[in-house]
């Protein structure tokens, strides 16, 4: 039986709480998920990170998650974000030279949708994005531009969000280049309690396109 690995990853000169699960499949696909704003409360074990987690873990998905620097037993200290993309990519080289995955899908949700998916270009093993809840007009053009790309982008929306404005989500949407797709979580504010397993069905509908 697989269990599920409690792990440090190295960025420079800290370390980085994660749990990872490695499918015995092999099979050279993964997730990495990266989560809500440090100081409102965000780390990996966010409700809909978590629900994430452990349906691709039942899935027999191989998914990664992490805390950012300075939350929980992760070192550092949380900066504006600048360093926290690092952080990103110092867990998807892991992914890749340590654990020799080819094809890897972020998913973020968020602060952690506007951190992770703009490295989507940083490797090429990353294969795409799914963006839940992410927040342009909170963290502004920098990471709208980062995550712009031309590899699959998937952007989930609740319809009641008011923290990620649905009424600015189709503004935004439209900057972005093809390939994209959306879809609408009815009834949704921001943070999605109560429908954590809608959002589970849409990234396993993207899963079973990409993977």
């Amino acid at each position: 039986m697989v269990k599920l690995q409690k792990i440090y990853i190295e960025n420079d000169e800290i370390k980085l709480q994660a749990e990872f699960y490695k499918s015995p499949k092999y099979d050279k696909k993964a997730v990495l998920l990266t989560h809500p704003h440090p100081m409102y409360g965000g780390n990996m074990y966010n409700n809909v990170i978590s629900h994430i987690f452990n349906l691709l873990e039942e899935k027999d998905v191989s998914v990664l998650r992490f805390n950012f620097r300075g939350v929980d037993a992760s070192n550092g200290k949380s900066s504006s974000g600048e360093l926290e993309l690092t952080d990103v990519r110092a867990s998807l080289d892991y992914l890749v030279s340590q654990e020799d995955f080819e094809n890897i899908l972020i998913c973020g949700y968020s602060y952690g949708a506007a951190i992770g998916c703009s490295n989507v270009d940083y490797l090429e093993e990353v294969i795409g994005y799914i963006a839940i809840s992410f927040p342009w007009d909170f963290m502004g053009e920098k990471y709208k531009k980062l995550s712009n790309s031309h590899k699959p982008k998937y952007f989930i929306q609740g319809t009641l969000d008011n923290v990620a404005k649905f009424d600015r989500f189709d503004y935004h949407y439209d900057f972005y280049d093809e390939p994209k797709e959306k879809f609408y979580i009815e009834g949704a504010d921001h943070f999605y309690r109560g429908y954590e397993h809608l959002i589970g069905e849409k990234v396993n509908d993207i899963l079973e396109e990409l993977f």
